[in-house]
């Protein structure tokens, strides 16, 4: 299994942005918890339909978009 079987990105969800599969839950709002020292434990008691490998994927998920992310550098108008 990887973090596709269990991300969504539908634009009858929440706009398009990427979700948990089958749930409401954003990859956004999973990040968001645990940046803010929530553990995955807390989280699962928070949110008991989510799974542990739920987690995981929102983690590879984001760390997936980052890699391929590029970064233009831009001149400053004087």
């Amino acid at each position: 299994m990887t973090y596709l079987d269990r991300i969504e990105i539908n634009p009858q969800k929440l706009a398009g942005k990427p979700v948990i599969k089958g749930t409401r839950l954003p990859v956004a709002l999973i990040l968001n918890l645990l940046a803010r020292g929530y553990t995955i434990g807390r989280i699962l008691r928070a949110y008991p339909n989510l799974k542990k490998t739920d987690i995981l994927a929102a983690i590879r998920y984001s760390e997936a978009r980052l890699q391929r992310e590029i970064i233009r550098p831009f001149e400053l108008v004087r």
